[in-house]
């Protein structure tokens, strides 16, 4: 009770036994739950042990490697290069995975190479900087299997100076954006096309060049709706005639001329929204595995800012895609196999058990 003679004469307010007296909980039979785990791990020790190897660093050189360090005379005119390709790419590598500055990267390398008791030369920062220019990657090697492939495109914006000075000043300027366009293995789960290009190219006019880098023989090309476009469909049939191209058409599609005598792909997934809906579509086209590419683009923004900043530098080069080749470090690497808890019946009804 309120003995104060400041409240005498006060109503008192009471909390209507519905209402919760703190705020935040006062919705709380409307909030979204996260829902319990529905299924557990059942190689739980293979698991752990996956991920901390991922971790452990062992770092060694071949035979054939140290014999390949120094590069090979030049039968050209011109300078003579001091170190290999394979040299300024096991630098690169490890710049790329440790997210290192040139000069860190310089010292990192060299640490290594004392470390082994090796007697090689080191390359500078300036060698690497320069070399990173013209330097050709090896992709992965080639599968007998064919490839589903997965495209998507993503955002990279420009920094430089002038960022400093908007931020510090607040002075308007326009800011400058790049493209990514790359293309991804559904089965390995590695980039195996990759193309930069300003920010006003469509996504479906990059179908064919990211379809040259591949050697193999593709299965599926599978893309958002923004390559729901006939040339996507010629680009794909001119190259690989069996080519299954997973594409939702837009709500607003409309089938071709020729849908009733000779339906086109396009004209076939029209008919399957039409008779199962676009959710049923999407599962039984396969087209729920797009979200690998979705993946795989967050880890190449989040594990690869050095390779990032080297395509902003030549963002105007056709050349830079090269850095995005590179093979996914955890590709391969230990994942949880999971299995739906067992349901038991208990006291109060259906319970689950982890055991």
């Amino acid at each position: 009770m309120l003995r104060s003679p400041r409240w005498e004469g006060a109503t008192p307010i009471h909390n209507p036994r519905e209402m919760s007296a703190v705020p935040f909980k006062a919705n709380a039979d409307r909030r979204h739950h996260i829902p319990k785990q529905q299924d557990r791990v059942t190689n739980w020790s293979q698991y752990d042990a996956a991920l901390r190897q991922r971790g452990s660093l062992t770092v060694w050189f071949t035979e054939e490697a140290i014999a390949a360090w120094r590069a090979e005379p030049r039968t050209t005119r011109g300078g003579q290069p001091h170190y290999s390709a394979l040299a300024i790419t096991t630098a690169l590598t490890l710049r790329a995975v440790f997210r290192l500055a040139l000069r860190q990267t310089e010292g990192l390398i060299g640490s290594v190479i004392r470390l082994l008791g090796l007697d090689l030369a080191i390359p500078d920062h300036s060698t690497l900087s320069r070399r990173a220019e013209t330097l050709v990657l090896a992709g992965p090697p080639s599968s007998a299997e064919p490839v589903h492939l997965l495209v998507d495109s993503t955002g990279l914006k420009l920094s430089g100076a002038g960022e400093w000075l908007v931020e510090k000043h607040g002075t308007s300027r326009r800011r400058s954006w790049r493209k990514l366009h790359i293309g991804v293995d559904a089965d390995t789960g590695r980039i195996v096309a990759a193309a930069l290009t300003t920010n006003d190219v469509d996504d479906g006019s990059q179908v064919g060049p990211l379809l040259d880098q591949i050697d193999d023989p593709i299965a599926s090309l599978t893309g958002d709706g923004a390559y729901d476009q006939d040339g996507v469909y010629g680009e794909v049939a001119a190259r690989h005639p069996d080519a299954a191209v997973i594409v939702p058409p837009r709500s607003s599609g409309v089938p071709s001329e020729t849908a009733e005598n000779v339906p086109t792909p396009r004209d076939r997934h029209l008919q399957a929204i039409a008779e199962h809906g676009r959710m049923g579509w999407q599962k039984a086209s396969g087209y729920n595995w797009r979200a690998l590419v979705e993946a795989d683009i967050g880890r190449w923004k989040t594990g690869h800012r050095s390779c990032a900043a080297l395509a902003n530098q030549r963002a105007s080069s056709g050349r830079s895609g090269n850095c995005c080749r590179r093979p996914e470090p955890y590709v391969g690497a230990g994942t949880p196999e999971l299995r739906p808890h067992r349901m038991r019946p208990g006291r109060h009804g259906i319970t689950a058990s982890t055991g």
